[in-house]
């Protein structure tokens, strides 16, 4: 247990039956907002232990991760029976390349993201870094049902505070619902229904975007925004698309 520190659970939120935020309080851990660290139990004598996303802005407590509980999933189905009070082992250290300081400057930022994948982007959009960097912020929101959109208490008290420089788009992808748009994140990107209901401007010459969730999703949205003459940001070759898997 040397590579972890123990934390206890405050709180949990169940949004579906498979998705739900588990709510820690833990020593200091220094993070970068879009950052992930690893969650842990022991079981049977072993760490168990798997990367998540914290939700919270660095300055924010208690520390939030959001997940899917995964069908036979060792430590999901585990995660998801702990009640307040009970001990869960956290990573002290933080890791991951999808934060703001690897970003470019531009006029707008797209954060596009599948699933689970919207919880770096919460952490960002709770950071003051982006909004005194980008001018316009676009979050996409791609998720099955519409049951799955979780966290809209948070999106919608961003459009009330950031009025006219924050917009949000919803996909769900497996029934109609009011507002969302219908079909994948790439394809709309293609046909430019994605611009068109963002009201925003996304081209290399504008926006910056970065993208989580899915591989597949990530690998297909990147070949739409090639399309748009943007590519890969890279240090050492700058450019506009910032990615991380998910899975």
């Amino acid at each position: 247990m040397a590579k972890f520190i123990q934390g206890v659970v405050v709180g949990q939120r169940r949004w579906t039956e498979r998705l739900l935020s588990l709510q820690i309080e833990a020593e200091s851990i220094r993070f970068e907002a879009g950052q992930f660290t690893k969650l842990a139990l022991p079981v049977e004598g072993n760490m168990l232990a798997r990367a998540y996303s914290f939700v919270n802005a660095p300055q924010e407590r208690p520390h939030e991760f959001y997940y899917n509980i995964v069908p036979d999933g060792a430590l999901t189905q585990r995660l998801a029976r702990l009640q307040a009070g009970e001990a869960v082992w956290v990573s002290p250290g933080a890791a991951g390349f999808l934060v703001l300081s690897e970003v470019p400057e531009a006029r707008n930022l797209w954060l596009l993201a599948t699933g689970t994948g919207i919880a770096p982007f919460l952490s960002i959009l709770k950071s003051e870094t982006a909004w005194r960097r980008y001018g316009r912020i676009v979050l996409v929101d791609a998720v099955r049902r519409a049951e799955d959109l979780a966290y809209r208490d948070c999106v919608e008290h961003l459009k009330r505070e950031q009025a006219g420089r924050f917009t949000s788009v919803v996909f769900v992808s497996r029934e109609l619902a009011p507002g969302g748009l219908t079909g994948r994140i790439p394809q709309a990107l293609i046909d430019g229904r994605l611009e068109a209901a963002a009201g925003v401007e996304l081209s290399a010459a504008s926006s910056q975007v970065m993208l989580c969730g899915n591989p597949a999703m990530v690998t297909d949205a990147v070949h739409a925004l090639a399309q748009r003459g943007m590519k890969k940001h890279r240090r050492r070759s700058p450019g506009h698309i910032t990615v991380e898997n998910y899975w």
